[in-house]
């Protein structure tokens, strides 16, 4: 195990719901796997885990694992992903990367999560050596500037019954909500289509590109839920919710840091079969289009009996 993944087991430096640089130190640690054998890596996760692990963490550092098998100047441009079975904590989560294709503009891998002996998570990511070609993009909503937000712990603080074990996780992505928070809405009624938050590393990151793509990664797989639930009032821990990750797709557009304010613009445009669809889109400070993701989620709305609890 390398120093830095030995420091992200440890949680070192971290508090209850602290952000900042050292949080964000260990996010990049969690993130730096080890390789135990040729495409073979192994990562670890925080002891402030969920009782499963956070999907965006399994697949940055899926992302990761492929990316350490493809030349440098060939940058990641898409990520294709099932969440196969919920993932343990408790133990690492080793990574096989099979060489699909090297091909002379275009590099493809295939990973597998595995622990257990089980798969938990599949990934097939494209990469592309740059080239020019045609350029256009749509244009980034208007939203307010990300400092005149209020900060994700302030949101939390309005409501003190809101979330209680989110709370108490570290955070190294800063996000501030344009929009009313869902917890919110759930309590005013209001029902929107959109949810839209500004983003950022919570730090500097090393000037690493894939890195920099592996955490927008990770935080793609933050708040893209909220989409289909704010749209029905229900919410996270205050109402009878289960629900997981089952597939997720991102296209990455343009060059970018992950340590810059980027707006993520989400929306749901279907919901049914216990099941949320979810689109969004990244975009820069200065309006480029950076990357699209979609995401369709598991959402089991549970009786007040709790009976037909089980999850898959």
């Amino acid at each position: 195990m390398t120093e830095l993944a030995r420091d992200a087991a440890a949680g070192l430096d971290v508090q209850e719901g602290a952000g900042g640089q050292a949080v964000l130190d260990n996010l990049v640690a969690l993130l730096d796997l080890e390789r135990i054998e040729e495409d073979i890596f192994r990562g670890v996760s925080p002891p402030h885990s969920p009782v499963r692990v956070f999907g965006g963490q399994v697949a940055g550092q899926a992302l990761v694992a492929a990316g350490r098998t493809v030349p440098p100047e060939r940058r990641v441009h898409s990520l294709h992903a099932y969440f196969i079975r919920g993932g343990d904590p408790r133990v690492p989560i080793v990574y096989e990367v099979d060489r699909i294709r090297d091909g002379r503009s275009f590099t493809t891998r295939r990973v597998v999560a595995v622990q257990h002996g089980k798969a938990i998570f599949a990934l097939s990511a494209s990469f592309q050596k740059s080239e020019p070609g045609l350029e256009h993009a749509d244009a980034m909503p208007e939203v307010p500037d990300p400092e005149t937000l209020p900060t994700y712990a302030e949101r939390l603080a309005e409501f003190p019954q809101a979330l209680p074990d989110v709370r108490k996780r570290p955070r190294p992505i800063d996000i501030r909500y344009v929009n009313d928070p869902p917890w919110v809405t759930r309590q005013t009624g209001e029902r929107p289509g959109r949810n839209q938050v500004w983003m950022r590393a919570d730090g500097v990151l090393p000037d690493d590109q894939l890195l920099h793509v592996c955490v927008l990664t990770y935080a793609s797989d933050m708040t893209l839920l909220d989409s289909p639930l704010a749209r029905h009032g229900v919410y996270w821990d205050l109402d009878r919710v289960l629900g997981a990750s089952l597939d997720h797709a991102l296209w990455f557009h343009r060059p970018f840091r992950a340590d810059e304010w980027f707006l993520y613009d989400t929306e749901s445009p279907s919901a049914s079969g216990g099941r949320g669809l979810a689109t969004g889109r990244f975009f820069s400070r200065d309006g480029k289009l950076l990357a699209t993701v979609v995401q369709e989620g598991l959402l089991r709305v549970l009786p007040p009996d709790g009976q037909n609890a089980r999850q898959d």
